[in-house]
């Protein structure tokens, strides 16, 4: 199944234009079998998004989009998050001890917010963002380098703020995950991989293999 797993809802994200029930059903017209609140610096949506779920039946994972003293990380599984700025790795052992999941977001957009560099200094990141659709392709594939050099899952999402960008990328999973127990524990297998929206059907990318990016992301 594939599942937009960085997406920005507007109750909490205050840059975005999106309500939960737009972003499900671009979502679901795309072919996508679930999808990912990962607002930033909270996770206010989480009551909510699990009564949509419960009343829907269509699955969506609240996360954190957390912003680093050196970037932007995004996490799931966890329930307690700083209310204020602290280290990456600070962060990720933060996560990881309540057993959850973490990826670098966007590492090499020219914004500021990516870990760049600092990929290599931190230790315990389960994998990284290397097709982000609100991003340049030259910094996905940079991305999608220091992925194959430092042994990290790969992932893609739309980080969409606006219609336009729901669904545009997206992380194929090997197995159904409709709870989020389920989706922490297909995550933590790793096999996951980026896939793109072609206008009708999502195509995946197998970095090991090298595999193609689109020339652009609508």
């Amino acid at each position: 199944m594939f599942i937009d797993t960085h997406m920005h809802e507007m109750t909490y994200s205050k840059d975005s234009f999106l309500k939960l029930d737009q972003m499900a059903a671009i979502a679901r017209e795309k072919g996508l079998g679930g999808i990912c609140i990962t607002d930033h610096d909270s996770m206010g949506l989480k009551d909510y998004a699990a009564e949509y779920t419960r009343k829907t039946g269509f699955p969506v994972f609240v996360g954190i989009e957390f912003f680093s003293l050196q970037g932007d990380i995004v996490a799931f599984g966890i329930d307690d998050y700083p209310r204020e700025r602290i280290r990456a790795q600070e962060f990720i052992d933060l996560v990881r001890a309540q057993g959850g999941v973490c990826f670098a977001a966007h590492p090499f957009r020219n914004n500021n917010r990516g870990l760049e560099d600092h990929l290599r200094q931190v230790e315990g990141l389960h994998g990284l963002e290397v097709l982000n659709g609100s991003t340049s392709i030259e910094a996905c594939k940079t991305a999608a380098r220091y992925a194959r050099e430092l042994g990290l899952f790969t992932l893609g999402s739309s980080d969409c703020h606006v219609p336009e960008k729901v669904g545009v990328c997206a992380t194929y999973f090997p197995e159904e995950v409709r709870t989020m127990e389920e989706f922490l524990a297909v995550f933590k297998k790793g096999d996951m991989k980026p896939a793109y929206y072609d206008g009708s059907t999502y195509r995946i990318i197998d970095i090991k293999e090298c595999g193609e990016f689109p020339q652009t992301i609508l």
